[in-house]
């Protein structure tokens, strides 16, 4: 098995352009030798291309480079996607950011940057992802905006899953994976005709690993992974002209939340720092967490409430179907009708402590019902596209929340002195999207070819929510006790009075009479046109340049946050990306070489992020969405590729991404024991690591007749950054280096493979994130060293 990259290299622009160098990888299988490896074809522009003839910045590796490496879910793309990093949120929404473009929020219907699809078909919201990877052909993951073929909010890129298709003969596979921490993982297809114009594949996956986190405070463990997945695809062609393709799948997680490190008392209200009065029921906590020693630098210590489950229940379906005609030999029409729904609820404890300082279940509903009608055509030197979206979203978002922290109550120090144990954040959005859209590129020599995309995007997005009492009537009766006092009175109001907040109702205050409201209702409705414009050049049969200029959009966004006042729920605007970049394809040696490297610079307005914003006396600083109007990103990627013989593939990866805001802007720190607001103008972003390496090695050799020996390992390197803005040092999340490694024995007709591997060998310790939502300081820490046997059959 030979791995193949199809590489550019970058060269310095001539008018003080991008700086920087960027890659395009590919894998594929050799069917020779080493030096004719099999042409790579990717659907990065929604029809059949060459990998090496894309004029743009793609990953594309198939399902054998994805086992090798241990890439399992989108997550894992970090092993072999320079640029791409993956940050776990606290609530547990993935955030994916490419070449540092990534849209930070805990929010479950938060929409990102980086889209992923599973067929051209979106998964519009990162929480559906997770099942992304089963049963695949291939994966391409497209660096820069892409929002002229997949949408506005794709300004960081796209990735697209690539199932593994129904087979005109019957096949079928297994594989058996056990390892360290209980892990046993066991998935399977089985692919064939079941009529002669309709074929069908179906792929199973069940996964679980035992508790890997242990407690600091006491004999307790958790972090129970239990996972299935499952997929159908069938496909019909009752002529050469017309074809049907139907997907149906889903997934269940039931695994626990991940519990955090505990690093520092940091109050959310310094005013308050000594806490509210205390009792058996809700005691004061301050003196605890002051006294509370930071958790032992060991990947699986932390802590957690004792006595409570921290278990998911998320169930995601989807369904979709496609349908292509041939209208003639240069014409294709395309349809493609999805429906998708997650419903999950994720318990988890956000404070690193085994005291209930901050406990937080989220409850959410993901719905997407999407149309996509294009036609495709092309003839000479001419191809093109054109066609039309729209994509219908609803997002139900609740945070039941049990705080004790020192913003757990009102009027401390007062004769009014009062307490509350829960409360919760409501966020209900429909959005509405329509877009039409068209591309095409035409060959002015036969080495010369200029290429040009275009769409138009109208999107209404429509909120409701509010700050909610939590069910058992305390908080608000609390805040019915704050919206007397701001109108003159200092008695708790009755129901029926205008002041009283029953159970589960909203407390958010009307500013100009600070009464409860029934609902916050806001609503943004805006419309922006993407495009991109490029050069090509063919320069030999193994020599690619190009330069492009693309502009993105992403759409603004509504907040999941505590709306003490309806201000609050003012949408950040949509955020606009104008990228240049330019790069090479390059093949040498007859294919034994490949090189692909490129730069870029990327002008940022509006960049929408979650940072810390004062929400006022009774909460004090709490994340909230902000804008930066100003920013920028200059660099590039390398990559280079090497089969010296016939049984031996090398390819290193190299990324660089210099991030940095370039107006005044001032936000909240994200401790509040600073005081006053930051000028962040000249910072970094946060989460982006500056430089980032990657490396991979596979060699087999033959050792009988019919058995292969392989062995493989991948390195992952990326330096050190920070977790927000304005940090203060606990923010700082440190640079690491991560080693996998692999060997085992395989039979030539690949029907059976035997793989020992291990994952994180060298047992590195380090953090994915650290936040700060109320009283604590903590960090999300990695996975130790796993590792384990696989064994794999086909039939």
């Amino acid at each position: 098995m030979v791995i193949a990259t199809d590489c550019k290299i970058w060269v310095w622009a001539a008018l003080g352009g991008c700086v920087g160098l960027c890659c395009n990888e590919g894998v594929a299988q050799s069917t020779t030798t080493v030096a004719q490896s099999e042409t790579v074809v990717v659907t990065a522009e929604k029809r059949r291309e060459p990998l090496g003839d894309v004029p743009m910045s793609i990953v594309a590796a198939t399902a054998t480079e994805l086992d090798n490496s241990g890439v399992s879910s989108p997550g894992d793309l970090e092993k072999i996607v320079s640029g791409f990093t993956y940050t776990p949120s606290p609530y547990g929404a993935p955030i994916f950011t490419i070449r540092g473009v990534g849209f930070f929020d805990e929010s479950v219907g938060a929409a990102p940057t980086v889209s992923v699809y599973v067929d051209q078909v979106p998964l519009p919201f990162s929480r559906m992802t997770e099942g992304a990877g089963l049963d695949l052909e291939r994966v391409e993951v497209l660096k820069g905006p892409q929002g002229t073929l997949f949408g506005q909010n794709s300004t960081g890129g796209a990735i697209n899953y690539i199932p593994a298709k129904p087979t005109d003969i019957l096949q079928s596979g297994a594989k058996l994976d056990v390892g360290r921490l209980g892990h046993i993982g066991a998935d399977g297809f089985v692919s064939g005709p079941l009529a002669e114009t309709l074929t069908a594949r179906l792929a199973v996956l069940v996964d679980q690993t035992r508790d890997w986190q242990q407690s600091v405070s006491r004999a307790d463990s958790r972090g129970v992974h239990r996972f299935a997945n499952v997929r159908l695809l069938a496909d019909y062609r009752p002529s050469s002209a017309f074809s049907l393709e139907f997907s149906a799948g889903g997934w269940l997680d039931r695994s626990d939340t991940q519990a955090g490190q505990f690093l520092a008392f940091s109050p959310t209200t310094p005013s308050q720092q000594g806490g509210f009065t205390g009792s058996p029921v809700q005691p004061n906590l301050v003196a605890d967490l002051q006294a509370l020693a930071p958790t032992p630098h060991t990947d699986r210590a932390a802590d957690w409430d004792p006595g409570i489950s921290l278990r998911r229940n998320d169930i995601f379906h989807a369904f979709s179907l496609r349908g292509d005609l041939n209208m003639a030999a240069d014409l294709t029409l395309t349809f493609i009708s999805a429906y998708s729904d997650l419903r999950l609820t994720d318990p988890s404890d956000d404070d690193g402590t085994q005291y209930e300082n901050l406990r937080v279940t989220v409850q959410g509903k993901l719905r997407s019902v999407s149309e996509e009608l294009r036609l495709a055509g092309g003839r000479g030197r001419a191809h093109w596209t054109v066609g039309s979206n729209y994509e219908h979203d609803m997002t139900h978002d609740l945070q039941h929340i049990l705080n004790q922290g020192t913003n757990s109550g009102l009027f401390k120090n007062t004769p009014l002195e009062y307490r509350y144990f829960t409360l919760g954040n409501l966020s209900d959005q429909k959005i509405d999207t329509a877009a039409v859209f068209a591309s095409g590129d035409y060959g002015l020599t036969d080495a010369l070819t200029a290429q040009g995309s275009v769409r138009y995007t109208d999107t209404k997005r429509v909120f409701d929510g509010c700050l909610l009492d939590g069910g058992d009537g305390q908080f608000g009766r609390g805040f019915g006790l704050l919206s007397n006092v701001l109108n003159g009175m200092t008695t708790f109001p009755a129901p029926g009075d205008p002041g009283y907040i029953g159970p589960g109702a909203c407390a958010t205050l009307d500013p100009s009479t600070n009464r409860p409201l029934s609902d916050v209702h806001n609503s943004v409705h805006e419309r922006n046109v993407s495009w991109r414009l490029g050069l090509s050049l063919k320069a030999a049969p193994d020599l690619l340049l190009y330069a492009n200029a693309t502009q993105g959009f992403k759409a603004g966004n509504f907040g999941t946050l505590p709306l003490i006042y309806p201000t609050q729920a003012a949408s950040v605007p949509a955020e606009r990306l104008l990228a240049y970049e330019n790069g090479i394809k390059k093949t040498l040696l007859n294919g034994r070489i490949d090189i692909t490297g490129a730069g870029y610079y990327y002008d940022y307005r509006n960049k929408q992020l979650l940072g810390y914003i004062n929400t006022g006396q009774v909460f004090g600083d709490l994340p909230g969405e902000v804008s930066i109007p100003k920013s920028r990103v200059i660099g590039g990627e390398l990559s280079l590729t090497v089969r010296p013989t016939g049984g031996l593939s090398v390819r290193l990866g190299a990324s660089r991404v210099d991030t940095k805001v370039t107006t005044d802007y001032f936000i909240s720190r994200p401790v509040s024991t600073v005081a006053g607001l930051q000028n962040i103008n000249g910072e970094r972003f946060p989460e982006t690591p500056k430089w980032n390496l990657i490396a991979t090695a596979d060699y087999t050799r033959g050792v009988t007749p019919a058995w292969n020996a392989f062995l493989g390992g991948n390195t992952n390197m990326r330096t050190s950054t920070y977790a927000a803005f304005a940090p203060t040092p606990d923010f700082h999340i440190a640079g690491y280096t991560l080693l996998d490694l692999r060997a085992g024995f395989e039979r030539n007709d690949n029907s059976l493979r035997i793989e020992f591997w291990g994952h994180n060998v060298t047992d590195r310790y380090y953090w994915t994130h650290v936040a700060r939502i109320q009283d604590t300081i903590y960090r999300l820490t990695g996975m130790p060293a796993t590792y384990g046997v696989t064994i794999s059959a086909r039939y």
